[in-house]
């Protein structure tokens, strides 16, 4: 933080929380919510089953077509992407020990989806916390979060540094480039815990170990060709859509952010995320991620408890909620504006200059 932005985040805090006190108390509702986080083994098993194994027969699908067409994968490929990312879902709710009652459940079913999603279970589970423990922190960012500046900041940055965050925030690189980066590349070390002790270099060298090994058996059986064919559009669609989920959950116009003296983790999470109000078969397939200022709330609510929740608290559902229409309208969010408390766009920031 600048010397000169954080005496005015800190009063925005203070309308924000002041505002946030109006609505639902959220230290009551985590007790509410408490209830909600007994997982059901079998339901849990049928949606892990569910989702492996539509995966699964999407991907042969596509490898089947492909002498029928290419176009007629690609089609597939959107479909297969879906169930890709639900997987993801189910590993984050193993990450969180929401899934199954057994932590040591949880987290070997996490690390083989991890294989599946490129991503190291351990790892991962450890800087998504540091983000649910951080989350709408000012003071607190730069872990797991999409990299996010204030007015002062940006201002105080040289014309090259500008540049290149404006680079950053564009929807091709943080939606299309930033993804495959980060999927492809940046989870094969565990960047940001360098230093974390052993867990995250045998969390990622085992994931990097197994993605290696299946990569060469499937390049065995079917081709070297007709493998990269079939999986690349996957995870490119996949990694995208896991993406944009993660930056709507918490880049959207009446989110809360509050310096360190005004941030409370409970507020936090009930207004500094998103309630995505998605059409029913898009919620299914995301496992009702959209439902995030619950999940910040309590974590280890399993994901197909979510909608009873919002059923029996229906004020939880006028909270942050975002249409797929109002969510488009949230790429241009670039930056946290002090004096107005709110995320503003680069053409906002320029009319401010000019008046």
């Amino acid at each position: 933080m600048s010397a000169s932005g954080k005496p005015q985040a800190e009063s925005g805090g203070a309308q924000a929380a002041a505002g946030a006190g109006a609505g639902p108390d959220a230290r009551e509702l985590v007790h509410e919510l408490a209830p909600y986080r007994r997982p059901s083994r079998l339901r849990s098993l049928f949606e892990l089953m569910v989702t492996a194994g539509a995966f699964i027969l999407l991907w042969w699908l596509m490898w089947l077509v492909l002498d029928h067409g290419y176009w007629l994968s690609l089609l597939l490929a959107v479909p297969t992407a879906a169930f890709l990312v639900r997987l993801f879902m189910i590993q984050h709710d193993c990450g969180h020990g929401a899934f199954f009652r057994r932590r040591m459940t949880n987290d070997w079913v996490g690390r083989a989806v991890g294989i599946l999603t490129l991503t190291p279970y351990d790892y991962w589970r450890r800087t998504h916390a540091i983000h649910h423990a951080t989350s709408g922190n000012l003071d607190q960012r730069g872990i797991g979060d999409v990299g996010t500046l204030t007015v002062s900041e940006y201002l105080a940055l040289p014309w090259w540094r500008r540049l290149a965050y404006r680079a950053y925030r564009n929807p091709v690189v943080l939606f299309g480039l930033g993804p495959a980066y980060l999927f492809a590349l940046q989870y094969r070390l565990p960047f940001g815990l360098m230093r974390g002790g052993w867990r995250p270099w045998i969390s990622t060298a085992a994931t990097n170990a197994g993605i290696a090994l299946v990569v060469a058996v499937m390049m065995w059986l079917l081709g070297v060709g007709d493998f990269l064919a079939v999986h690349i559009p996957v995870l490119v669609l996949a990694s995208s859509a896991g993406v944009w989920l993660f930056f709507v959950q918490h880049q959207f116009k009446d989110t809360t952010w509050r310096s360190q003296s005004d941030w409370n983790v409970h507020e936090a999470a009930l207004h500094g995320s998103s309630y995505y109000d998605l059409p029913v078969i898009l919620r299914w397939l995301t496992a009702n991620i959209g439902i995030h200022h619950v999940h910040h709330l309590s974590s280890k609510i399993p994901f197909y408890r979510l909608p009873q929740v919002l059923r029996d608290h229906p004020e939880l559902a006028r909270i942050g909620r975002l249409t797929l229409a109002d969510s488009l309208k949230c790429v241009k969010l670039v930056l946290w504006d002090e004096a107005r408390h709110d995320l503003i766009s680069f053409a906002e920031l320029k009319a401010q200059a000019r008046a």
